[in-house]
């Protein structure tokens, strides 16, 4: 019988995919512009093929290629009708990649873009928007566990698990620190996301790629020496719930965002250009070429929107 996640992070390291839309864009697939996945369903045979690609090369977990894959996500692209397509097919096709070999199957989701702590309705409405992605997937699959990425928003992160654990399946979930100094956009430090994270009834607990590997890394390792005020603060972790540093290889390919006025999160001026950011599409900052290097900011420290 083939060993779930658990059995095999107690066993020891896990290696994981990830970064299918930009290799997939340098092979001429795709644009990856808002980092949608209408690939799934364009180019299903090109994405087999890098999932195979990856079992090759030795990966034990393959994720579905439904990062984005949400209603309200998709509809800035015109594909709001491709929503359960997308997700079921990106299943299908991973799951019958891992069958030539020994690998998992990660159903994965991402933050939602319609996350507004400030109004009362917007919880409700992301639980309808990750409920929608986990049922499609469990009827074409289902996969072995759910992996949860990219949340700045801890409480938009605790939603997804709440509605990950009632499918009675494994729950992986990674937040995204984008200050100097890693904090969620609630204030919560690295540790006490993950204690509270765990505590909800996440199985495996991390950091995702968004500032680089060595970011990544420091950011991590505070739940082990000291928080970023400089206490030393309990570990968050226990034999129920594990750390991962980093979302595997997906590290290498993560693209900065910038929240727009599309959400209604845009208030600030960017000092780039001296205007406000009336976008109504999210714009995207490439990856330095240096990792150790930190992205220009603005004055309150957050990511600079680029100039078209």
């Amino acid at each position: 019988m083939t060993k779930g996640i658990l059995e095999r992070l107690a066993d020891g390291p896990v290696l994981g995919d990830g970064g299918y839309l930009l290799e997939l864009e340098k092979r001429g697939y795709v644009q990856a512009g808002p980092f949608t996945p209408e690939v799934v369903i364009e180019n299903p045979d090109a994405l087999a093929q890098l999932h195979s690609e990856f079992l090759r090369a030795g990966v034990d977990v393959l994720q579905t290629m439904t990062f984005y894959a949400s209603d309200d996500k998709l509809a800035t692209v015109g594909l709001a009708g491709k929503v359960d397509e997308i997700n079921r097919t990106a299943v299908k096709i991973a799951r019958r990649v891992a069958a030539d070999g020994d690998a998992l199957v990660a159903g994965n989701l991402s933050l939602t873009w319609a996350y507004l702590p400030e109004e009362a309705s917007s919880a409700d409405h992301v639980r309808e928007l990750f409920d929608r992605q986990l049922h499609k997937q469990l009827e074409a699959g289902p996969p072995d566990f759910w992996i949860g990425e990219t949340f700045s928003y801890l409480g938009e992160a605790l939603l997804f698990v709440e509605r990950a654990r009632a499918t009675g399946l494994p729950v992986m979930v990674t937040m995204s620190f984008e200050h100097p100094v890693p904090l969620s956009y609630e204030g919560d430090t690295p540790a006490e996301c993950a204690r509270r994270l765990r505590d909800s009834g996440a199985d495996v607990v991390g950091v995702n790629c968004l500032n680089g590997p060595e970011q990544a890394l420091l950011t991590a390792s505070w739940r082990r020496n000291r928080s970023p005020t400089g206490r030393r603060p309990n570990t968050p972790t226990s034999r129920h719930c594990r750390v991962f540093p980093t979302n595997s290889i997906h590290c290498r390919f993560r693209a900065r965002r910038w929240r727009t006025s599309h959400d209604r999160r845009a208030t600030q001026t960017s000092t780039t250009s001296g205007r406000a950011a009336d976008r109504c599409m999210p714009t995207y900052e490439p990856w330095p070429r240096c990792w150790t290097s930190f992205p220009p900011r603005s004055v309150t420290g957050r990511v600079r929107p680029i100039e078209r």
